[in-house]
């Protein structure tokens, strides 16, 4: 038999084999499990001056392993994701480092919108801000998760105050009087503005704030004249107009957002722009 020949029984041979074998690494089902993590107690008795390379390392590996779990192979794998060890993971990663910023944003985007976790992380949220007093973020995840799938609006208002306090953003002081206002603490709103324009250096930041200022101003007015008219006539008036045709008010005041104050069914006084500009589709 010649070299050639041999050559080609030997290709045809190696191709027989190999197609089969990589469709079937490719096709295997994978089995990914993220492992036990020890009790951050005992990592620091053990090893304290590791805890931080520990918290880390801890981080990546939960960020790995669920990597792992949405990319290619994500049809295939044999277990459902570990969330409980995930989380519990995470929670020992902060414990010996609070200040890892990593182990906070993967649990607010992955169990809050995913698991429903809102408590949990927020529990997370609210450890991490005893360490990190200067971040604004995290009380902000915090102010959102209450506002949004719990509608906790009075919690979120008390969030985005602390954040608007850390960071000194606008829009998080804006937030928060927004959602003071939305609990029924219009006043607590404006008084938490008022100090944030005394602390704020720029002119364009006051002005945002003097704009929210007038809104919730506007809204006072209208909720004591609301609430005169009540104890006056002993129900509701039909219209927010009412009360500027009953004298109760001059006149309804101008939205300073473009809107139109109007009386809701639940008795209280709200506005079409929502306290947002219509031109930028942001909330001020």
């Amino acid at each position: 038999m010649n070299t050639k020949l041999l050559f080609i029984i030997l290709f045809v041979a190696y191709t027989a084999l190999i197609i089969p074998f990589s469709t079937f690494m490719k096709q295997r089902p994978v089995a990914v499990k993220l492992g036990y993590t020890p009790e951050a107690r005992v990592i620091r008795l053990v090893a304290p001056e590791y805890r931080q390379m520990f918290a880390q390392s801890s981080v990546v590996r939960v960020l790995f392993y669920y990597g792992t779990l949405l990319d290619e192979f994500t049809n295939r794998v044999k277990l459902q994701p570990e969330y409980f060890n995930m989380f519990r993971t995470l929670q020992i990663a902060v414990k010996l480092d609070p200040y890892n910023m990593d182990a906070y944003y993967f649990a607010q985007s992955a169990f809050t919108w995913e698991l429903k976790k809102i408590r949990e992380v927020n529990d997370l949220l609210n450890y991490g801000m005893e360490y990190r007093t200067w971040d604004g973020q995290l009380p902000f995840y915090a102010g959102f998760n209450c506002a949004y799938f719990l509608k906790d609006f009075a919690s979120a208002a008390k969030y985005f105050q602390e954040a608007a306090r850390r960071s000194h953003e606008p829009l998080y002081a804006n937030l928060a009087a927004r959602y003071f206002y939305e609990s029924g603490s219009t006043e607590l709103g404006l008084a938490f503005l008022k100090n944030m324009v005394q602390s704020a250096k720029e002119e364009k930041i006051k002005k945002v704030y003097q704009v929210r200022i007038t809104a919730l101003a506007q809204v006072r007015e209208l909720e004591r004249a609301l609430a005169k008219y009540i104890s006056s006539k002993g129900v509701a008036p039909g219209t927010i107009d009412d009360l500027a045709h009953q004298g109760f008010i001059s006149s309804i005041p101008r939205d300073p957002y473009g809107g139109t104050y109007y009386l809701e069914t639940n008795g209280r006084i709200a506005t079409t722009s929502k306290f947002a500009f219509a031109d930028s589709g942001i909330k001020k």
